[in-house]
């Protein structure tokens, strides 16, 4: 239900498959991470303690997202540091995916409604290398850790 998914020990990117189902609050991410990933499921009438944000410098490195796929269905493809094409998984509805390093890219397999969260502020073309990346028929596609090769 949680995937890791790791390129010589450098963690791309973290899947929580809409099946996760705990109770009571579970962090996906390690404190040192930019953008925190949890979990929480609380019972009625649970309190959580008003609180306000201090405020804390921190120094972000490089623009980590999250995406919480809504409806349908997503390819991520996944890359390392030097655009090299690694492997790729399918996300679908109640899916959430943090994107922590290397590069990506998607397509959508079926008309997809998906919410972003990232770091601000957005510096324009400074933020991202585009590249040119895989077509379908190149896909790795790893589902339950087993590869297949196409859709």
């Amino acid at each position: 239900m949680i995937e890791n998914i790791l390129h010589h020990n450098q963690l791309l990117a973290l899947i929580v498959a809409k099946k996760f189902d705990k109770p009571g609050i579970h962090f996906f991410t390690p404190n040192e991470l930019s953008q925190q990933l949890a979990y929480m499921r609380h019972p009625v009438g649970k309190v959580i303690q008003p609180h306000v944000h201090n405020p804390v410098l921190r120094e972000v490195q490089y623009t980590q997202e999250v995406l919480f796929i809504k409806r349908g269905k997503l390819r991520v493809d996944f890359y390392n540091d030097q655009e090299e094409y690694l492997e790729s998984r399918i996300l679908e509805s109640g899916d959430v995916i943090l994107l922590v390093t290397g590069g990506h890219g998607f397509e959508v397999l079926e008309e997809v409604e998906m919410i972003e969260v990232k770091q601000g502020p957005y510096v324009g073309d400074q933020d991202k290398t585009r590249f040119i990346g895989i077509n379908a028929e190149q896909a790795k596609i790893v589902k339950n850790n087993e590869l297949y090769s196409s859709q």
